[in-house]
């Protein structure tokens, strides 16, 4: 097994910049100090830095107001990502103060594609990738149906995205209802690619359909040069995960500030 020090460093060093060195082309990027602000058109912002920030006490609050009162001036919501590890550990409990609220903590496990693409055999379920705008529409109403919200932003991500070779929605489907829904998104300029989604109606679980979500998207990535695979795992994905032989390396909390 894959050492988890090793993975952590091969994930900081490449995806955790990657946001704001390797931009999609409608975001805009501004940095403040230690931090990076992501904009786009219609999307809401992203904040992040690297592992130690370098900053603390009266400086961080002044740099949390900061980030907080240009997406309150721009009318938009921003996700302040924070990461287990990092420094200063006070970072969570100073955007809490500033009125950012948690999205609740999620595991960060890496592995290795070529070790996850093995095939797993289901019984009447295909798994597929998603063609065209009919099967985009399935797919988001089955996530918003998994996870009890809506999911129009990954209608218009996918749509967006229809033409790059690099994000692909794959779905599992039976008797014509589509069951199981994900994406993958190779990271531009990384050995990584992201596993999102990945949510099955509740009658479906247990069937291997998870898994089977998992060794597809490992085989694109794969086909596509990728070496690793990273996923924000909540505590019902992440046992199958680390059976499948990912690591857990730290854990992700998202910090929303809306502006009221």
């Amino acid at each position: 097994m894959p050492d988890a020090s090793a993975l952590l460093s091969a994930f900081d060093t490449q995806v955790r910049s990657a946001e704001w060195t390797f931009p999609e082309p409608d975001a805009v990027v501004h940095r403040d100090g230690p931090v990076f602000r992501v904009t786009w058109p219609q999307r809401r912002g992203f904040v992040a830095g690297p592992p130690d920030l370098g900053v603390s006490g009266s400086d961080l609050d002044d740099l949390i107001a900061r980030q907080r009162d240009f997406f309150t001036e721009r009318g938009q919501s921003v996700e302040w990502k924070t990461w287990g590890h990092d420094t200063p550990a006070d970072l969570p409990g100073r955007l809490e103060a500033a009125g950012f609220e948690s999205e609740g903590r999620e595991t960060v496990l890496v592995g290795l594609a070529e070790e996850m693409a093995r095939p797993v055999e289901l019984d009447g379920i295909v798994v597929r990738e998603a063609r065209g705008v009919a099967d985009v529409h399935r797919l988001a109403l089955t996530a918003t149906t998994v996870f009890g919200r809506g999911h129009d932003w990954l209608i218009d991500r996918l749509l967006e995205k229809a033409d790059d070779p690099n994000v692909v929605a794959v779905l599992a489907e039976a008797n014509n209802l589509i069951v199981s829904s994900s994406r993958i998104e190779v990271v531009a300029g990384t050995e990584f690619a992201g596993l999102w989604g990945g949510g099955t109606l509740p009658e479906w679980r247990g069937k291997g359909i998870y898994r089977a979500l998992v060794a597809y998207r490992a085989r694109l990535a794969v086909e596509r040069g990728v070496k690793y695979l990273q996923v924000d795992a909540t505590e019902d994905s992440r046992p199958i995960l680390e059976r499948l032989g990912f690591v857990p390396v730290t854990t992700t909390t998202g910090y929303v500030w809306n502006p009221r």
